[in-house]
């Protein structure tokens, strides 16, 4: 410690005055204009890299890709559940149907609404369970010696979503064409 500084720890000099510490800083009068405009302009670039980014990966470009969808692998599993139709991606709407049906007052369509949900439910597990082997054996058999881990649940959980709504969009058409 210096002898300026006592035991506890002050600095030995006094504070400084305001206009010495506005001084030191860049702000000026003008500068929150120039900052506004300047903040306004990173916002947009920011907003543009952004939106590029999400072009990206909306086409799939594997630099776009987060880790979850990257690889060869991740992409033929993709193809694979966007070139088939599946009951599971109607689940949203067959919910809405079924809700729709239940306010109906009459207790037979209600009950019908009802166990058609559930059956609609136990089709889309199963069919889930089915999906989720034959993902994992048609890997193993293209990509000899690549981990089959999550690739099911991966596959089943894409499969469950509006064919819209998927991201990465889908590049292959329903029956293995490329997509224009």
């Amino acid at each position: 410690m210096s002898t300026n500084e006592d035991s506890t720890g002050k600095k030995g000099k006094p504070t400084p005055k305001r206009k010495e510490a506005e001084a030191k800083t860049v702000t000026n009068k003008l500068a929150p204009a120039t900052s506004r405009a300047a903040k306004n302009v990173d916002r947009a670039a920011t907003r543009e890299k952004r939106l590029a980014a999400r072009a990206a990966y909306m086409r799939g470009e594997e630099s776009a890709l987060p880790l979850r969808d990257k690889g060869p692998v991740r992409k033929f599993v993709r193809d694979y559940v966007d070139s088939r139709r599946s009951l599971g991606e109607y689940f949203l709407p067959i919910i809405m149907v079924v809700l729709v049906l239940t306010v109906i007052p009459n207790k037979g369509v209600q009950l019908l609404a009802i166990l058609f949900m559930y059956g609609a439910m136990l089709y889309s597990s199963l069919s889930g369970f089915i999906f989720t082997r034959n993902i994992k054996k048609l890997v193993n058999e293209k990509f000899p010696g690549e981990s089959t881990k999550g690739l099911g649940m991966y596959g089943w959980l894409r499969s469950t979503q509006m064919r819209k709504m998927r991201a990465p969009a889908p590049n292959v058409q329903r029956q293995g064409k490329k997509a224009k």
